[in-house]
């Protein structure tokens, strides 16, 4: 049994930086999943599965992995590679604008 700490990436709706997510201790699954042939749901017998827990930092996720004996592996969050330019609504119609403005 071993565990992924990480930090969810923001939801695809938030526009800015905004609050940070805390980190995240999610154990990795130990039987595949089975899919029902009645019904045809998947499922599974691994009740770790279903324990998602929540840290403020990722030293007491690390912490707490230690303390339990838990293998664990860290992923680092990706940082943002775009550089945000600062525009306004009033830079849209500036006589020094780059390109065609059109309606």
């Amino acid at each position: 049994m071993s565990a992924r700490i990480y930090r969810p990436a923001p939801s695809a709706t938030q526009s800015g930086p905004g609050a940070v997510k805390p980190w995240k201790l999610d154990y990795d699954p130990e039987t595949p999943r089975a899919i029902d042939t009645l019904m045809g749901w998947t499922s599974s017998t691994d009740m770790k599965q279903q324990i998602r827990l929540r840290f403020d930092t990722k030293e007491e996720a690390i912490a707490y992995a230690e303390r339990n004996s838990l293998p664990y592996r860290v992923e680092e969050p990706r940082e943002n590679l775009a550089a945000r330019r600062k525009t306004t609504y009033s830079d849209n119609f500036k006589t020094s604008r780059v390109g065609l403005w059109t309606h």
